[in-house]
Protein backbone atom coordinates (compact mmCIF):
# COMPACT_ATOMS: atom_id res chain seq x y z
CA UNK A 1 0.00 0.00 0.00
CA UNK A 2 1.26 3.37 -1.11
CA UNK A 3 1.57 5.71 2.38
CA UNK A 4 0.31 8.94 1.61
CA UNK A 5 4.08 10.67 1.82
CA UNK A 6 4.69 8.79 -1.21
CA UNK A 7 1.91 9.42 -3.01
CA UNK A 8 2.36 13.23 -2.07
CA UNK A 9 5.90 12.53 -3.95
CA UNK A 10 4.67 11.15 -6.82
CA UNK A 11 2.05 13.73 -7.50
CA UNK A 12 4.84 16.62 -7.22
CA UNK A 13 6.68 14.66 -9.51
CA UNK A 14 4.28 14.35 -11.77
CA UNK A 15 3.23 17.94 -11.65
CA UNK A 16 6.99 18.55 -11.90
CA UNK A 17 7.23 16.44 -15.45
CA UNK A 18 4.26 18.03 -16.95
CA UNK A 19 5.63 21.74 -16.31
CA UNK A 20 9.31 20.34 -17.65
CA UNK A 21 7.40 18.74 -20.65
CA UNK A 22 5.39 22.37 -21.43
CA UNK A 23 8.38 24.35 -20.81
CA UNK A 24 10.66 22.46 -23.36
CA UNK A 25 7.54 22.22 -25.58
CA UNK A 26 7.18 25.89 -25.58
CA UNK A 27 10.31 26.78 -26.61
CA UNK A 28 10.44 23.88 -29.83
CA UNK A 29 6.69 25.22 -30.57
CA UNK A 30 7.97 28.76 -30.89
CA UNK A 31 10.95 28.49 -32.68
CA UNK A 32 10.15 25.62 -34.99
CA UNK A 33 6.51 26.06 -35.22
CA UNK A 34 4.24 23.24 -34.61
CA UNK A 35 4.29 21.05 -37.92
CA UNK A 36 8.51 20.76 -37.52
CA UNK A 37 8.32 19.95 -33.57
CA UNK A 38 8.16 16.32 -33.03
CA UNK A 39 7.32 14.24 -29.79
CA UNK A 40 10.97 13.04 -30.22
CA UNK A 41 12.64 16.58 -29.84
CA UNK A 42 10.64 17.32 -26.98
CA UNK A 43 11.36 14.05 -25.48
CA UNK A 44 15.02 14.44 -26.58
CA UNK A 45 15.41 17.85 -24.91
CA UNK A 46 13.56 16.71 -21.94
CA UNK A 47 15.15 13.61 -21.28
CA UNK A 48 11.68 11.88 -20.19
CA UNK A 49 10.55 8.63 -21.15
CA UNK A 50 7.55 8.17 -23.74
CA UNK A 51 5.47 6.76 -21.39
CA UNK A 52 5.68 9.88 -18.66
CA UNK A 53 4.68 12.20 -21.76
CA UNK A 54 1.20 10.08 -22.84
CA UNK A 55 0.65 9.71 -19.41
CA UNK A 56 0.05 13.61 -19.18
CA UNK A 57 -0.51 14.29 -23.04
CA UNK A 58 -2.29 11.57 -25.38
CA UNK A 59 -0.65 13.29 -28.08
CA UNK A 60 1.18 16.11 -29.57
CA UNK A 61 -1.98 18.22 -30.30
CA UNK A 62 -3.08 17.72 -26.13
CA UNK A 63 0.40 18.67 -25.86
CA UNK A 64 0.20 22.02 -27.91
CA UNK A 65 -3.14 22.29 -26.30
CA UNK A 66 -1.50 22.88 -22.80
CA UNK A 67 1.51 24.87 -24.61
CA UNK A 68 -1.30 27.28 -25.91
CA UNK A 69 -3.11 28.19 -22.53
CA UNK A 70 0.18 28.10 -20.65
CA UNK A 71 1.72 30.75 -23.43
CA UNK A 72 -1.80 33.02 -22.90
CA UNK A 73 -1.93 32.66 -19.26
CA UNK A 74 2.08 33.94 -18.98
CA UNK A 75 1.31 36.71 -21.71
CA UNK A 76 -1.69 37.73 -19.87
CA UNK A 77 0.06 38.25 -16.22
CA UNK A 78 2.26 41.66 -16.87
CA UNK A 79 -1.14 43.39 -18.57
CA UNK A 80 -3.26 42.10 -15.60
CA UNK A 81 -0.70 43.65 -12.95
CA UNK A 82 -1.42 46.81 -15.34
CA UNK A 83 -5.25 46.34 -15.42
CA UNK A 84 -5.55 46.40 -11.52
CA UNK A 85 -3.74 49.72 -11.64
CA UNK A 86 -6.37 51.42 -13.63
CA UNK A 87 -8.63 54.12 -12.67
CA UNK A 88 -11.61 52.87 -13.64
CA UNK A 89 -12.88 49.73 -15.80
CA UNK A 90 -12.80 51.72 -19.47
CA UNK A 91 -9.14 52.86 -18.42
CA UNK A 92 -8.71 49.05 -17.76
CA UNK A 93 -10.19 47.54 -20.76
CA UNK A 94 -7.86 50.29 -22.67
CA UNK A 95 -4.85 49.22 -20.97
CA UNK A 96 -5.79 45.36 -21.75
CA UNK A 97 -6.83 46.04 -25.19
CA UNK A 98 -2.94 47.45 -25.94
CA UNK A 99 -0.94 45.14 -24.01
CA UNK A 100 -2.80 42.41 -25.75
CA UNK A 101 -1.64 43.84 -29.46
CA UNK A 102 1.41 44.66 -28.56
CA UNK A 103 1.74 40.61 -27.39
CA UNK A 104 1.44 39.85 -31.34
CA UNK A 105 5.07 40.99 -31.62
CA UNK A 106 6.47 38.60 -29.52
CA UNK A 107 7.79 35.49 -31.07
CA UNK A 108 6.33 33.19 -28.84
CA UNK A 109 2.58 34.68 -28.55
CA UNK A 110 2.88 35.19 -32.61
CA UNK A 111 3.83 31.41 -33.26
CA UNK A 112 2.07 29.57 -31.05
CA UNK A 113 -1.34 31.39 -30.30
CA UNK A 114 -2.14 33.47 -33.04
CA UNK A 115 0.04 31.22 -36.62
CA UNK A 116 -0.19 27.63 -34.74
CA UNK A 117 -3.38 27.52 -32.42
CA UNK A 118 -5.98 28.48 -35.14
CA UNK A 119 -4.79 25.97 -37.61
CA UNK A 120 -4.05 23.22 -35.30
CA UNK A 121 -6.75 23.77 -33.18
CA UNK A 122 -9.07 24.53 -35.30
CA UNK A 123 -10.95 27.79 -35.41
CA UNK A 124 -14.15 26.63 -33.04
CA UNK A 125 -11.71 25.81 -30.12
CA UNK A 126 -9.67 28.00 -30.63
CA UNK A 127 -12.12 30.53 -30.26
CA UNK A 128 -13.77 28.45 -27.05
CA UNK A 129 -10.55 29.70 -25.28
CA UNK A 130 -11.49 33.09 -25.94
CA UNK A 131 -14.86 32.08 -24.22
CA UNK A 132 -13.06 30.71 -21.46
CA UNK A 133 -10.79 33.65 -20.44
CA UNK A 134 -10.32 37.25 -22.41
CA UNK A 135 -14.14 37.41 -23.23
CA UNK A 136 -15.46 37.23 -19.88
CA UNK A 137 -12.96 39.52 -18.64
CA UNK A 138 -14.14 42.38 -20.91
CA UNK A 139 -17.86 41.61 -20.80
CA UNK A 140 -16.71 42.61 -16.86
CA UNK A 141 -15.11 45.13 -17.27
CA UNK A 142 -17.89 46.57 -19.61
CA UNK A 143 -20.36 45.72 -17.35
CA UNK A 144 -19.04 48.20 -14.88
CA UNK A 145 -19.00 51.09 -17.50
CA UNK A 146 -22.68 50.07 -18.06
CA UNK A 147 -23.30 50.20 -14.54
CA UNK A 148 -21.54 53.84 -14.10
CA UNK A 149 -23.68 54.91 -17.15
CA UNK A 150 -20.63 54.69 -19.51
CA UNK A 151 -22.82 52.79 -22.04
CA UNK A 152 -26.16 50.77 -22.39
CA UNK A 153 -26.82 47.91 -20.28
CA UNK A 154 -28.26 45.65 -23.19
CA UNK A 155 -25.14 46.58 -25.06
CA UNK A 156 -22.68 44.86 -22.72
CA UNK A 157 -22.11 41.66 -24.39
CA UNK A 158 -22.36 42.29 -28.07
CA UNK A 159 -19.51 45.38 -27.37
CA UNK A 160 -17.60 42.54 -25.96
CA UNK A 161 -17.37 40.22 -28.43
CA UNK A 162 -16.96 43.33 -30.69
CA UNK A 163 -14.12 44.01 -29.09
CA UNK A 164 -12.73 40.82 -28.75
CA UNK A 165 -13.16 40.24 -32.36
CA UNK A 166 -11.52 43.54 -33.38
CA UNK A 167 -8.47 42.76 -30.67
CA UNK A 168 -8.31 39.13 -32.99
CA UNK A 169 -8.22 40.53 -36.35
CA UNK A 170 -6.07 43.22 -35.54
CA UNK A 171 -3.65 40.59 -33.47
CA UNK A 172 -3.63 38.51 -36.67
CA UNK A 173 -2.90 40.95 -38.92
CA UNK A 174 0.36 42.63 -36.62
CA UNK A 175 1.26 38.08 -36.52
CA UNK A 176 1.37 38.12 -40.49
CA UNK A 177 2.46 41.61 -41.53
CA UNK A 178 5.91 41.78 -43.29
CA UNK A 179 6.32 44.92 -41.02
CA UNK A 180 5.30 44.13 -37.68
CA UNK A 181 6.58 46.91 -36.40
CA UNK A 182 4.46 49.36 -38.72
CA UNK A 183 2.01 47.04 -38.39
CA UNK A 184 2.08 46.90 -34.57
CA UNK A 185 2.33 51.02 -35.01
CA UNK A 186 -1.16 51.37 -36.68
CA UNK A 187 -2.57 48.11 -34.66
CA UNK A 188 -2.37 50.51 -31.53
CA UNK A 189 -3.75 53.56 -32.86
CA UNK A 190 -6.68 52.13 -34.65
CA UNK A 191 -7.20 50.28 -30.86
CA UNK A 192 -7.49 53.35 -29.39
CA UNK A 193 -9.44 54.95 -31.81
CA UNK A 194 -11.88 52.36 -32.05
CA UNK A 195 -12.40 52.55 -27.97
CA UNK A 196 -12.85 56.03 -27.87
CA UNK A 197 -15.88 55.80 -30.56
CA UNK A 198 -17.48 52.64 -29.51
CA UNK A 199 -17.16 53.89 -25.41
CA UNK A 200 -17.91 57.43 -26.30
CA UNK A 201 -20.29 59.01 -23.21
CA UNK A 202 -24.03 57.75 -23.80
CA UNK A 203 -25.85 60.90 -24.74
CA UNK A 204 -29.86 60.47 -24.40
CA UNK A 205 -32.10 62.04 -26.49
CA UNK A 206 -34.18 64.35 -24.57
Amino acid sequence: MISGTAMNKNVERGKTTRAQLIEIASRLFASRGYDRTSIDAVLAESGASRGSLYHHFKNKEALFLAVVKDASARASRPAAEEMRAAPDSLAALRVGCLAWIRLAGDPAVRQIVLIDAPAVLGWQRWRALDEQGPLGTIRGLLADAAHDGGIEPHHVDAFARIVLAALNELSMMVAHAEDRTKALATAESAVEEFLDRLLAPVVHAG
